[in-house]
């Protein structure tokens, strides 16, 4: 008896030996998007249409009001990516911003300021006076260099059409370079088919930055986020931009979006008249998808949706709790709900 238990434990030890060994551990990278739903200032910009967020403006938008504002938004970014890992998301592009002094409010907030988060933003030509930007944590980002991509809209019969530029970032993560593109593409007003042509525009604009990035290495990897004002099964994104969301079809150098099964199976980031879209996605490159690779590779996808970040009451009910219902403030967060990609990395012993 006393040798078989010898046998039977010396076994059991070998193989937790061998366990132990093969158990893998990785680092975990987070990268977001959130349109943050016209975060302005109080201040009128003269050179801007947002005389309706201001004091005297229609929306009554009062200093108190953009505290509650950038208060609830606080809470939500600094939740965001924390059931994977407890530094949350690690960069987040960001859409609807007045300037740079929203997002230095934003990340002042008490539940934000403990991670000494950085942005980089540039002001936009956009006719009402909302830029993209991108919030980084140093301990993960370091940006190298930045530049506004321009969207050109303007035409013979409309020469002073403007729109928000896409936001190109290159720089390290954890020591690996990555390209990252924010975008707030046209919006569908007046119709979705009318408009589509300004939004291809701005897609191309992000195939040509990826193409050039490309041609040089193949194995790239590029995050192309935002709010597209296009589901993933659009035109713009899987004609303009060619990204699909079959693994298998993914060329080299090719895009991959995560976001369209979500789609496919009705599940979006915001609604409008009792249906949903999801315009707010996260695209990567071909770089990403191989799981073999000692630097990080692609995980899952997740949209970020808690109960407090949806409407209970009202027409809007089982929608993002908005800030604003026309001119009535709303006390909520956003009509958008946040996206998110997880990433991973081997940690080698």
């Amino acid at each position: 008896m006393i040798k078989k238990y010898f046998a039977v434990t010396v076994a059991l030890l070998l193989a937790f030996n061998v366990h132990a060994q093969n158990k893998k551990n990785y680092q975990i990278g987070i990268i977001g998007f959130y349109n943050l739903e016209n975060l302005f200032d109080t201040i009128n910009q003269p050179e801007v249409n947002d005389e309706e967020f201001t004091p005297t403006g229609s929306k009554n938008y009062t200093g108190k009001v953009y505290l509650d504002k950038i208060s609830k938004l606080s809470d939500v970014i600094s939740l965001i990516g924390t059931d994977e890992s407890p530094d949350g998301v690690s960069i987040l592009g960001c859409a609807e911003i007045e300037n740079g002094s929203v997002l230095q409010d934003l990340l002042n907030q008490p539940k934000l300021k403990k991670r000494n988060l950085k942005f980089v933003h540039y002001d936009s030509p956009d006719q009402r006076g909302v830029d993209v930007g991108l919030i980084y944590n140093p301990k993960y980002f370091t940006p190298l260099f930045s530049e506004p991509l321009f969207v050109d809209l303007r035409t013979p019969e409309n020469p002073n059409y403007y729109t928000r530029d896409i936001l190109y970032v290159y720089g390290m993560y954890l020591g690996e370079p990555i390209h990252v593109m924010v975008g707030h593409w046209p919006s569908r007003r007046g119709g979705e088919e009318a408009s589509a042509p300004s939004r291809a525009v701005a897609a191309s604009v992000c195939k040509h930055k990826i193409d050039s990035i490309t041609a040089i290495n193949a194995d790239a990897k590029i995050v192309v986020m935002g709010d597209s004002n296009d589901d993933p099964l659009s035109p713009s994104v899987t004609k303009v931009l060619k990204a699909t969301g079959d693994k298998s079809k993914v060329s080299r150098g090719g895009m991959y979006n995560p976001f369209t099964d979500f789609y496919t199976k009705g599940i979006g980031t915001l609604a409008y008249n009792d249906a949903w879209n999801l315009f707010d996605q996260i695209m990567i490159s071909s770089g990403w998808m191989n799981k073999s690779q000692s630097g990080f590779f692609f995980k899952d996808a997740h949209i970020f949706r808690r109960e407090f970040m949806v409407q209970k009451t009202g027409r809007y009910k089982g929608y993002p709790m908005r800030t604003y219902d026309f001119d009535r403030y709303m006390g909520g967060y956003s009509d958008h709900f946040p996206t998110y990609l997880v990433f991973l990395k081997e940690i080698k012993n």
